[in-house]
């Protein structure tokens, strides 16, 4: 299997301006100096974490997400991250996987910030989002839905993983970075896979700080990549699949988990 190049771009964002952090991750990508096959930016990557600011929303043609398929041709690499969108009447926190054929897949937040009044201005996901990228199955997910193990539990069915990468874009808050780093390592451990987390760092316009602590971990709960916390900063590993698969073979631990029904 192929080996994976994964680039995770932490950045202190830009409040509510579209053009300076979208020109902030030119910067970014042109100082990428090796291949890489997925970039990923932090939830609402173009604005901050926006709740009441519904002018910012876009429809599934705007400029953002023209602004993603170019970048993501020009980089030949997929590119994903979550903004405002607005379509049929209502706004999502949706994450956005550009590939670089134009093609685009969707994943909208399923758990909505209630203490951040997120689900009094947003419509909740329902449906998972599984990948497929040169063979790796990556589920994408968003900030809160961290705080949720069932949403994001693994399943194995006949020797198969339905994912094999739990991948998070968040703006998570300084004052539970505690517990977003300890969730992530959970996720890692009781899903026998790899996690990568990207978080933004500064403070938004609401005076709410974020310090990063954007990371790529194995299977077994190990950092292989830690972004300094507090710094705008990139960094791109490769991840090994046949570690993985080694891994799993060797402790199958997936054939005694619980099959169940997520309702509503």
């Amino acid at each position: 299997m192929y080996d994976l190049n994964i680039t995770l771009i932490q950045p202190d964002l830009v409040w509510e301006d579209k053009k300076s952090n979208l020109l902030k991750f030119e910067d970014f990508f042109q100082k990428i100096d090796r291949k890489t096959d997925l970039i990923v930016l932090p939830e609402m990557f173009s604005t901050g974490f926006v709740v009441e600011s519904r002018e910012l929303a876009e429809d599934m043609s705007g400029p953002t997400l023209e602004w993603m398929a170019k970048q993501s041709a020009k980089m030949k690499s997929v590119i994903t991250g979550s903004l405002v969108i607005f379509e049929n009447g209502n706004y999502f926190n949706r994450l956005i996987w550009m590939e670089p054929t134009g093609k685009c897949l969707t994943y909208d937040k399923r758990h909505l910030f209630h203490p951040g009044n997120e689900h009094e201005q947003f419509s909740q996901g329902s449906e998972k989002l599984i990948v497929d990228l040169f063979g790796w199955k990556i589920c994408p997910l968003v900030c809160y839905d961290l705080r949720f193990p069932v949403w994001s539990k693994n399943t194995w069915t006949n020797g198969t993983y339905e994912y094999d990468i739990l991948l998070y874009v968040a703006n998570w808050p300084a004052a539970r970075s505690y517990a977003y780093r300890q969730l992530l390592i959970a996720r890692a451990i009781e899903n026998q896979c790899y996690v990568a987390a990207v978080n933004r760092v500064g403070v938004d316009g609401k005076g709410t700080n974020h310090q990063g602590d954007s990371t790529l971990i194995d299977f077994k709960g190990k950092h292989l990549l830690e972004i300094a916390p507090d710094v705008e900063e990139m960094e791109t590993l490769s991840l090994k699949y046949d570690q993985l698969a080694d891994f799993r073979k060797g402790f199958t631990v997936g054939m005694d988990w619980d099959n169940f029904e997520i309702k509503g």
